[in-house]
């Protein structure tokens, strides 16, 4: 029995979406041996095939699938074959004294066949084995979609930390402008030194914010890296004028996805069935065990290997075993299965928890820095126009050089600080939809979609 059919339909999707990006990265050198990504995708499909921890996710699947099928296997028909041949030599005694010698040569061949009627042990483990195969499909979807959305986060991540390393470029040119402009009027003794040791100091400061965000591209750009195992290329940058995606609907609508779809949750439930599926199998072992066997033989040789000619025997019958007493041993494994029922269902009541926290906290953080983008949007606006006037009352001597400074850099802060909501903001709406379990396809191709080929 397979958990895939019963997924819904983002789930298959997505899967079927890395699935594919991964295949292409196998099967065509360009992209098997891509050294630098630029795209989305390039990171994604890259990813897919590195990621240790996803193929320990896809392996356990695997065993999970191979266990079923054992469980399964112990319930079909058991044929065996066997094959004896000797070579005898017997000597003896005849009641009379006369010695007797047999040499001759033993075949004795055999084809049997067991088919299990009751067995509720094996009945148990095989459902119990099925759940575990659903639990570890659900372990390995999350997995996936925790992969993905890691990857577009450190993705985002680069894109602002190149974003502020161009705004704070343009505000170190800005700022040694000013600089230039006050010394030229203090060499004309128009300006005072401690107007021009402001500025050489803002412009110190603004050259020491630059290293530092030197410093943060380029781990942005190694924790890219460590998670897809390729280098960053000339990303793909977000559009200026695209419209950021919204979460839509209200915080309760995303908890109650989630109890119904987050992939965590349906994995624990999944371990506590196979729990309570492991106290039902303590139980068979109370209970008759019923087997079919038929045997075909055909045989020579008898007891102790004693020539009997040719015999064929043909048996059919059932084998009833009723177990009665086995020391305390199985009321204990029941015990066992009972306190590992409850720690199940405890895992599954602290996942629930943690998952509802989860949404909350995503859903309020998405909501958050969409309302942080439209006022970084209006900060902007209004600190460039600001940052213009103070350079026109500075030209006209109606502002001091410190007020120039001071709106350069609250002028280039608040740009940062836009960027910074807008990756914010898809990053928290992929986290959301990962943990109401609705992330799809469509979801990480809408956000390759909003990036764009840099401008030269």
């Amino acid at each position: 029995m397979k958990m895939l059919p019963l997924l819904p339909a983002f789930v298959t999707g997505l899967i079927a979406w890395g699935q594919g990006i991964a295949y292409a990265a196998e099967s065509e050198p360009a992209l098997g041996q891509l050294a630098a990504g630029e795209t989305l995708e390039d990171f994604f499909g890259a990813a897919i095939t590195f990621s240790p921890s996803l193929r320990i996710a896809e392996e356990n699947l695997n065993i999970g699938r191979a266990r079923e099928r054992q469980a399964e296997g112990q319930l079909h028909p058991q044929i065996n074959a066997s094959a004896n041949l000797s070579n005898n030599s017997r000597n003896s005694f005849s009641q009379f004294g006369t010695p007797i010698s047999e040499d001759f040569d033993g075949e004795r061949f055999s084809v049997s066949l067991q088919q299990t009627l009751f067995n509720w042990q094996s009945f148990a483990a095989r459902r119990r084995a099925t759940q575990i195969e659903n639990q570890r499909e659900a372990e390995y979807y999350y997995e996936l979609s925790r992969l993905l959305t890691d990857v577009a986060e450190r993705y985002l991540n680069v894109l602002f930390a190149q974003d502020s390393l161009t705004s704070v470029a343009a505000e170190v040119d800005a700022v040694s402008n000013q600089l230039n402009q006050i010394q030229s009027l203090f060499d004309l003794q128009l300006a005072q030194i401690t107007d021009l040791r402001q500025a050489e100091a803002s412009l110190t400061a603004v050259q020491a914010e630059q290293l530092r965000l030197q410093v943060d591209l380029a781990i942005a750009q190694e924790r890219l890296r460590a998670i897809t195992g390729i280098e960053s290329g000339e990303l793909h940058i977000l559009r200026e004028d695209t419209a950021l995606p919204e979460a839509g609907n209200n915080m309760q609508f995303w908890i109650d996805i989630a109890e119904s779809n987050n992939q965590q949750i349906r994995a624990r439930r999944y371990a506590l069935g196979a729990a309570e599926e492991g106290i039902s199998e303590t139980k068979g072992a109370y209970m008759p065990r019923v087997n079919f066997f038929a045997t075909r033989q055909e045989s020579n040789v008898g007891f102790d290997n004693r020539f009997l000619g040719d015999t064929d025997n043909t048996f059919i019958g059932v084998d009833v075993t009723i177990p009665i007493y086995a020391g305390g041993a199985n009321r204990a494994r029941e015990s066992e299965a009972r306190a590992q029922r409850n720690i199940a269902e405890s895992e599954l009541r602290q996942t629930e928890l943690e998952a509802n926290a989860a949404v909350r906290s995503a859903y309020l953080q998405v909501q958050s820095s969409s309302l942080l983008t439209e006022a970084a949007e209006r900060l902007v606006e209004s600190t460039r126009l600001s940052s213009e006037a103070a350079q026109e009352g500075f030209e006209l001597g109606a502002v001091t050089n410190v007020d120039v400074l001071n709106a350069l850099r609250d002028q280039f802060q608040a740009e940062r600080d836009l960027q910074r909501a807008r990756y914010e903001q898809i990053n928290y709406l992929l986290l959301l939809k990962r943990e109401a379990g609705t992330l799809n396809a469509g979801d990480m191709l809408e956000v390759s979609r909003l990036m764009e080929a840099p401008q030269d």
